[in-house]
């Protein structure tokens, strides 16, 4: 087995100087450090993870901590950021925690015993006490969803322009009884539905409440919604999904029972993946800038951990980033 003294040896360095190196230490120039990482790469030195940890240092893994990846916002989120950590030397290490505050617990425990070098977390809704106390002991960031309570570092969405500008956007076509499903379990989920309600309040329409859907962000709850609005009388001449997950069950309830899009009904969804831009010839949804998110996210975390800022202070840096309505073919003005 290839040993590190195998490797200063061929490249005339002391043993320390290389371990250094592979440490990441600041002190080892980069040029030193690339001379190292590819002498390594040619003779296939291997690594000791354990045994650093074992002598206090942190691993090269970054915790990702999210609520699900059948939602394809997350899974392109966990993509990005794994190439991005992969430029800079760090692996990602995902975990899923289902939005059950002890699963939530048990997963950020299992990665502090670890020793990650850090953790991006997108929250549950009311993480536990030791989650709290688990993750002031190692940097830290929040994606996506963010919590007061966790006074950390966070990048997220303006949710409520984008819900307020979708809103807008029906409302100019002259819609006036719009079927709104979403959620305000999560932090996201209320300022969605806080940009929609001010987009109804400032034209000075009175919000039908038979029209509002409020409950999990899931398939399962997108279908259900759907079918209970078309089914009031008079029905929705427009519906307005406020989550991924919730507008692939608009769509699968509305493809089976097969009425007009845009013709009986405008719709807008939320998130913006391959099948939105060819489904009834294009659906009018929310695009998110889930690259620029993450990427932004990434790398910003690298740089706290490489130069020792505090990631948790009283005065964390926000992150917002805007998502941006696409008008395509299912949004019309309604016949009456």
């Amino acid at each position: 087995m290839i040993t590190i003294k195998d490797i200063a040896q061929q490249l005339g360095l002391s043993p320390s100087t290389v371990g250094r190196a592979i440490a990441d230490h600041p002190r080892i120039s980069r040029e030193t450090k690339e001379r190292v990482r590819e002498a390594a790469e040619t003779l296939g030195y291997i690594a000791n993870t354990p045994a650093r940890v074992m002598r206090g240092a942190s691993s090269r893994l970054v915790g990702l901590l999210v609520p699900d990846v059948r939602n394809s916002f997350f899974s392109m989120v966990a993509y990005a950021l794994s190439k991005c950590f992969e430029k800079e030397g760090f692996h990602l290490a995902l975990s899923i925690h289902d939005d059950d505050r002890d699963t939530e617990m048990q997963q950020v425990r299992e990665m502090v015993s670890a020793r990650v070098a850090g953790i991006v977390i997108v929250p549950s809704a009311a993480p536990r006490r030791e989650t709290h106390a688990l993750l002031k002991s190692v940097p830290y960031v929040q994606f996506l969803r963010r919590l007061p309570s966790l006074s950390a570092d966070w990048f997220g969405l303006n949710e409520e322009l984008a819900l307020f500008e979708a809103t807008n956007h029906l409302l100019n076509l002259g819609h006036r009884r719009i079927g709104y499903i979403g959620d305000v379990i999560f932090p996201t989920g209320k300022a969605r539905y806080e940009g929609f309600r001010r987009a109804v309040s400032e034209v000075k329409f009175t919000i039908d409440e038979r029209l509002i859907e409020l409950g999990p962000a899931t398939v399962p709850f997108g279908i259900e919604a759907t079918s209970r609005l078309l089914g009031n009388s008079p029905s929705p001449t427009a519906i307005l999904t406020a989550s991924v997950p919730v507008t692939v069950g608009m769509v699968d309830q509305l493809e089976t029972i097969k009425i007009d899009i845009p013709g009986q009904l405008s719709v807008v969804g939320f998130g913006d993946g391959s099948w939105q831009e060819w489904w009834r010839s294009g659906l009018t949804t929310l695009r998110l800038p889930v690259v620029e998110l993450a990427t932004s996210c990434g790398l910003w975390f690298i740089h706290c951990l490489r130069t020792g800022r505090s990631t948790n202070s009283k005065e964390p840096n926000l992150s917002i980033n805007q998502s941006v309505l696409v008008i395509r073919k299912t949004t019309t003005s309604p016949k009456s």
